[in-house]
């Protein structure tokens, strides 16, 4: 039986897994940087909701993402999320770095 590691390494080993995989990078980043946040806090879904005015499951599917397939937050969601942990919403466009 394959560990969790080697069966991810596995599927990435397939050009179109790892391509789609690829493709998801940003969203992947955006969502780690929101768990990062709450749990820096310390405050469970429910409490980040109620900051924000809304209820947990909201919180949920905004930490759980979902990719392209899904509706993506607003800046005025992220911001009020980004409020809601203590910190500020950064969004910063990078020039790509051709080889």
């Amino acid at each position: 039986m394959l560990t969790h590691d080697e069966m991810i390494e596995k599927m990435l080993s397939d050009p179109a897994v790892k391509a789609a995989y690829d493709d998801l990078e940003d969203e992947f980043a955006l969502f780690d940087e929101v768990l990062k946040a709450r749990k820096r806090t310390g405050l469970t879904q429910a409490e980040i909701a109620a900051r924000m005015g809304t209820k947990a499951p909201a919180v949920a599917r905004l930490e759980s993402g979902g990719g392209s397939k899904r509706h993506s937050p607003s800046i005025a969601t992220l911001r009020r999320y980004a409020e809601a942990v203590g910190c500020k919403l950064k969004i910063e466009l990078v020039p790509i770095q051709h080889p």
